[in-house]
């Protein structure tokens, strides 16, 4: 029972709970959202231009963008975030201020447009090449046809892969911590953790890691059901044709010469 007692008070204390609950909330949880969705909005926007090079027919914009993406996906995201926020830390002193705020938000993009690229080439790439030569056929431009037609098609098809990078993004923000973030800038997970420190309690860091449940968890939920939703939708827009009087019905020469 006492060591029972010890694993409750360790984990679970409500007391410690009840007293940093309204810094996770006013702080913790406000800027945990702030990064992820900041570096989800940049990542989405060079994510979009790295896999559109890397789809180009031309070669020399082909090679920068498979190196960019080899490159932040290939380095672990503590080390890409570790060596931005102070490689870059005097440059980002005159522009930003002391805050390392931004330069956490500017490696967690960098990071998730290698993941976010590579997912659009993959969704633009999955869409039929008959829809890009009907749009040529049409008089459509190259780049038209692809804002137009391909592009959005690609973009729904990854929908699911792209919630799971944002999930992916809200648990790698607690590592912007290293840089060292001023008290009004802090995440869930150093909230937490300088709330652990200082009561010797393991209970703060608990209830941080269930508000990312609370975030992350929902959205697990949402990726499901756009995938079930969309691969649905798919099967009724183009029910399976089967059986030979279904293929005789699609061919109206071979029917008129079976009923003479």
């Amino acid at each position: 029972m006492d060591q029972l007692d010890n694993l409750l008070k360790t984990f679970f204390d409500f007391q410690a709970m009840g007293d940093v609950l309204p810094q996770l909330l006013q702080v913790g949880l406000k800027n945990t959202l702030v990064i992820s969705v900041s570096a989800t909005v940049i990542g989405c926007v060079v994510g979009m231009v790295v896999a559109l090079m890397g789809i180009s027919p031309v070669g020399w914009l082909r090679w920068p963008a498979r190196i960019y993406t080899d490159l932040f996906r290939g380095l672990p995201a503590i080390l890409t975030i570790l060596l931005i926020g102070q490689g870059f830390a005097r440059l980002s002193q005159q522009i930003f201020g002391p805050s390392p705020y931004p330069l956490g938000i500017i490696a967690l993009s960098l990071i998730s447009s290698a993941y976010i690229g590579e997912i659009f080439r993959a969704g633009i790439q999955a869409v039929d090449r008959g829809q890009l030569e009907a749009c040529r056929a049409l008089g459509m431009g190259y780049g038209r046809a692809m804002r137009l037609v391909v592009i959005p098609q690609g973009i729904r098809r990854v929908l699911p892969a792209l919630v799971n990078q944002f999930i992916a993004i809200v648990k790698d923000s607690s590592l912007v911590y290293f840089l060292g973030l001023l008290v009004s800038e802090r995440e869930l997970f150093r909230v937490g953790q300088d709330a652990a420190v200082l009561s010797g309690n393991l209970s703060p860091l608990v209830l941080a890691g269930l508000f990312y449940l609370v975030i992350t968890v929902p959205l697990t939920h949402l990726v499901n059901y756009f995938d079930q939703r969309f691969r649905t939708g798919r099967r009724k827009a183009a029910p399976p044709v089967s059986g030979l009087r279904e293929v005789a019905e699609l061919d109206p020469v071979r029917t008129v010469a079976e009923n003479t």
